[in-house]
């Protein structure tokens, strides 16, 4: 049977929701919604596997944060019904200054042939390219970015290189994976050389051209009269060689016929170097006529607002690194009965390793030997260790706390569970908001238009009678101003910061555009069991109103139950095994009856288990008493199954799941984000209305089938609300998939996850209000970029074409703008648990 490619479940051809063509192939959908989220980004989930071929859910069920999509290494093509997909590719990118630089970047990949796009990120530093590896390799990908003046080389994912040997020389804690973050380690390091050299050749330049007349009789004459000789010796090295970063871009965007920031500082500081340098050698080395002032401090202020840009971005990607430090180095591989320590790298899946109390476990695996408590709030997010006895799982980066552990290795390197909240996190930082389409559009067509400005700023003061040497200096300064630095920046820092103290907190987000369309959230969705309440049930009453006794009928209904998988029949046939009732006759003519119960033949005699509605659908009639029991435990907020013995109603029992202590909180926590908050569940009305009391839910849901939630969100939809969902379940994913966000627990399961657009790493339901808390924080973080960006411009240029800005205070403040931008997102890294 066909599978839906978003949510894998399958879907039946002759009652799909929905139906779609992608490159000469045929999709089939449960919903409307995930007909909607495959056709925004088909690849994203085309890159997961093969869902156009018959898959049962079984096979697509594998580990929790395993199926994040891979976003850093060059995928081999995936094959749907013999089409093939597009590979993926994530590049590093060198040498970009501002939004235009991005723009260059993509022109440059986009526009080779076999490139079906490309993504480019300002604030990580990456490009993600999608591309035909029969029509175009990586070779000619990076020659295409160099010949724009920029460097690339492909990027290592951290995730996909946990615990890869070192290829760089530093030692074991250097990896493939550093190579990027080394990289912009080296260049701060260049900024910061380059900026010590500048202010000790640029501060003599300011003070001998400042005011001059205030040092006569304090300095030399000899010194005085040849202050613009000085000036052009000391600037000189300023522009030719710090400066020639900028000029080397601009020159390849000459080439190019395209302009960035580059272009704008080089035009600026080589129109003041050029002017002064003609002056001086036409008027003699006494001349004031000179600005080599400008074009050292320009210069100069601008590398420092590079390197203080550059500190600040390496800070707000601190989230990653400080994942990557939780895994262990090195390991104690038990081979051939001997205990050895070997790096993380050598550790293979099947390996014996032993770790000791307060280290921490190296891979994921289950225990062999030995008992202990762990420490598992790095993945959880529960301060409480979790006992571990033979059998249980254990988790890589999670730290044993008493006893001695054996455990045998089952997913290492990329496979890991930290891996793969590693790679969610890249994953989202190095995406972008579609508010984001605005600064890009803004950038393509602002730097030329900044130039024919400057022109009209220099050809507008000669006509009126500045002269020539005003006219040079504000037509400076409004290149210097205009630099769209921090118009680049506004958007990729906040998502860098916001996704990745998101990751801090246990939320992963999917990426930039999560980040927005959970601002237009006015209604959430709860999935009760599991969500809600532990996903736990047991059993709290067992009624009998019949002939038979209440352990005879229990006895039957947990014989009949041990062959279901529904959690209230796990509850009945622990209860009874707990009690020492033995469910253990035969039983046949098992059938299931979804969202309603069962029907067997026990030892002989007909059982029925399940609701009112089944019992009125079997023609068995319900005595009063049987109504009132089932009222009496229902407004106790519990779920009451009747239980009928050859076509007689003879008793009810009743199971409860508790809610979770966190519930009431995380509601609240909700509600002062503003959207309504609505409880989805298949309990009868007064069961779900009483929990819903006890926890403060404004709108309840109830006796919603396992198949109808998507449909029910669709409902709310169709009321114009934009709708979040969050549930763990295999029967949520169809709804976290229509839903606008889909936001599941992480403990839950693996398809859930699959079809969410947030996971939470843990099953705090706090962490669900945090994350909308923080998604809308991020984007009102964007907002206030972008805000001040525009204005910061808008004001700027007019000033500067007026003459109110001298060059050497815009360079300061371009450089500054930057700055804030950068330092304004670094503020969402004091989000706290809401």
């Amino acid at each position: 049977m066909p599978i839906d490619p978003v949510c894998h479940m399958e879907v039946d051809e002759a009652t799909a929701a929905a139906v779609s063509e992608y490159r000469g192939n045929r999709y089939l959908y449960c919903s409307e919604g995930c007909k909607r989220q495959f056709d925004a980004a088909p690849d994203r989930y085309l890159q997961r596997g093969a869902p156009a071929t018959p898959a049962t859910v079984a096979t697509m069920a594998v580990a929790t944060l395993q199926r994040a999509s891979t976003t850093a290494v060059a995928e081999a093509p995936s094959r749907t019904g013999g089409a093939a997909t597009s590979s993926r590719v994530v590049l590093d990118i060198g040498g970009m200054t501002c939004a235009s630089c991005v723009g260059r970047v993509e022109e440059a990949l986009t526009g080779l042939p076999g490139v079906e796009r490309a993504s480019v990120n300002l604030a990580t530093e990456k490009a993600s390219v999608a591309f035909h590896p029969e029509v175009v390799d990586l070779r000619t990908m990076i020659a295409a970015v160099e010949d724009y003046g920029y460097e690339a080389r492909e990027s290592t994912a951290l995730a996909a290189t946990l615990g890869a040997p070192s290829q760089l020389g530093g030692g074991a804690a250097e990896t493939k994976a550093d190579a990027g973050q080394l990289r912009r380690e080296r260049e701060a390091a260049a900024l910061h050389r380059d900026v010590v050299l500048g202010v000790l050749l640029t501060v003599p330049v300011a003070v001998l051209s400042m005011w001059p007349m205030a040092w006569m009789g304090l300095m030399p004459g000899w010194l005085m009269d040849g202050r613009a000789l000085l000036g052009w010796a000391l600037t000189t090295p300023v522009w030719a060689v710090l400066g020639w970063r900028f000029h080397r871009v601009a020159l390849l965007n000459l080439r190019h016929r395209t302009a960035t920031m580059d272009t704008l500082v080089a035009m600026g500081t080589t129109a003041a170097y050029l002017y002064s340098l003609w002056s001086m050698l036409t008027n003699g080395i006494t001349t004031e006529l000179v600005y080599f002032d400008a074009a050292a401090t320009i210069t100069t202020l601008i590398l420092v607002g590079k390197y203080l840009e550059a500190a600040a971005k390496n800070r707000s990607s601190g989230a990653i690194r400080a994942l990557i430090r939780l895994q262990p180095k090195t390991a104690r591989v038990v081979r051939d009965g001997a205990e050895s320590d070997l790096p993380i790298a050598q550790v293979a899946v099947g390996d014996l390793l032993v770790v000791r109390p307060g280290e921490r476990i190296p891979v994921d695996g289950s225990v062999t030997e030995g008992g202990s408590t762990v420490d598992e709030s790095m993945i959880t997010g529960e301060s409480i260790p979790v006992e571990k006895r033979p059998g249980d799982r254990v988790v890589g980066a999670t730290v044993n706390h008493l006893g001695l552990l054996t455990i045998r290795a089952e997913r290492v390197g990329a496979d890991t569970v930290l891996a793969s909240i590693v790679r969610m996190v890249e994953e989202a930082q190095g995406s972008k908001a579609p508010i984001q389409r605005l600064a890009d559009q803004v950038s393509g067509v602002f730097v030329p238009a900044v130039m024919v400005l400057a022109l009209a700023t220099f050809a507008g003061w000669l006509l009126t009678g500045g002269g020539v040497s005003t006219g040079l200096l504000n037509a400076v300064a409004v290149l210097v101003i205009a630099c769209p630095c921090a118009l680049g920046l506004a958007t990729p820092t906040a998502i860098m910061v916001g996704t990745g103290r998101g990751a801090e907190l246990g939320i992963l987000v999917r990426g930039g555009e999560v980040l927005e369309r959970v601002q237009a959230v006015g209604t959430i969705v709860l999935d009760k069991t599991g969500t809600l309440t532990v996903g736990h049930p047991s059993v709290t009453d067992v009624v009998s109103f019949g002939s038979a006794s209440a352990q005879e009928m229990l006895q039957l209904a947990a014989a009949a139950e041990r062959g279901s998988e529904h959690p209230v029949g796990e509850a009945i046939v622990q209860h009874a095994r707990s009690g020492g009732v033995d469910p253990g006759f035969s039983v046949i003519g098992f059938h299931v009856i979804p969202g309603q119960g069962l029907a067997a033949t026990v030892a002989g005699r007909d059982v029925v288990v399940g609701s009112r509605r089944l019992m009125s659908e079997q023609a068995i009639e319900l005595p009063a008493v049987a109504n009132e029991a089932l009222e009496r435990l229902e407004e106790q907020g519990k779920t009451a199954v009747l239980v009928a013995i050859d076509g007689m109603v003879q008793g009810a029992i009743a199971v409860a799941d508790t809610v979770r202590p966190e519930t009431a909180e995380a509601i609240q926590g909700f509600k002062r984000s503003g959207p309504q908050v609505a409880m989805l569940t298949g309990d009868n009305i007064r069961t779900a209305q009483a929990i819903a009391t006890l926890v403060g839910i404004d709108r309840v849901l109830a006796e919603v089938q396992p198949d109808g939630k998507a449909a029910e969100v669709a409902r709310l939809q169709s009321e114009g609300q934009v709708v979040a969902m969050v549930g763990d379940g295999i029967n949520d994913a169809p709804a976290l998939a229509q839903a606008d966000i889909g936001i599941a627990i992480g403990t839950g399961t693996d398809i859930a996850i699959e079809a969410s657009d947030i996971t939470l790493v843990g099953s705090d339901l706090r962490l669900a209000s945090t994350a909308v808390a923080l998604s809308r924080a991020t984007l009102r973080t964007i907002k206030q970029n972008l805000f001040w960006a525009f204005v910061y411009n808008v004001v700027g240029i007019p000033l500067a074409a007026f003459g109110l800005l001298n060059p050497m205070i815009a360079a300061a403040a371009m450089a500054l703008s930057s700055v804030s931008v950068v330092t304004n997102s670094l503020r969402l890294r004091r989000f706290r648990l809401r």
